[in-house]
């Protein structure tokens, strides 16, 4: 009887540890950080190698995974592995993330945001994005 009792708080205690193992994992993976380029410029240091999302509009045409974003006053120059979207093009805001790798922000996912959507949502970061045509 003490054997049976032992092993289902063993089973319960290891259901409990793996529940808390899952929730601290997306937990984790939830909280990445997101900052406008001049932001991430500004805290590149405490920043680190940590994971976290840049903003800024893109600048160049991408060649072989490399551009730049910026924002009011800071450019950042990207490398980026994986596919870039198609529509992705200068004058483009977009979200990229990542992490700094040495001078450059080493990028694994983009997300292009719709330019008039984009506007309506954050008038105070568009400003000097170009205009719809």
């Amino acid at each position: 009887m003490i054997a049976t009792r032992r092993r289902a708080w063993i089973v319960v205690g290891l259901v409990v540890a793996a529940l808390g193992f899952l929730v601290v994992q997306g937990l984790g993976n939830a909280t990445v950080y997101f900052k406008t380029a001049d932001e991430a410029v500004a805290e590149r240091e405490s920043l680190g190698t940590r994971r976290f999302r840049i903003e800024g509009a893109v600048v160049d045409e991408p060649k072989d995974g490399r551009f730049e974003i910026r924002g009011d006053r800071q450019t950042v120059e990207v490398v980026h592995t994986g596919d870039v979207p198609q529509l992705m093009q200068p004058g483009i805001p977009v979200v990229l993330e990542g992490r700094w790798d040495g001078d450059s922000f080493a990028s694994d996912r983009i997300m292009v945001k719709h330019t008039s959507e984009y506007r309506e949502e954050n008038p105070d970061r568009v400003q000097d994005y170009p205009a719809d045509e």
